[in-house]
């Protein structure tokens, strides 16, 4: 037997965030994107990132 599932309240922003739709904003807030890794010792060298 099919039960749907019934929600008596909007999902909070911290469970579904909504991501910006504008990456000027997403900038404006959070700045530059970094790299995931701290750069190589070669990369700190020659400045490639």
């Amino acid at each position: 037997m099919f039960k749907p599932s019934f929600r008596s309240s909007a999902p909070d922003k911290w469970t579904q965030p909504r991501p910006f739709t504008d990456p000027s904003l997403r900038f404006a807030k959070f700045g530059a994107i970094q790299p995931m890794e701290e750069p190589g010792f070669w990369e700190r060298l020659f400045r490639t990132y």
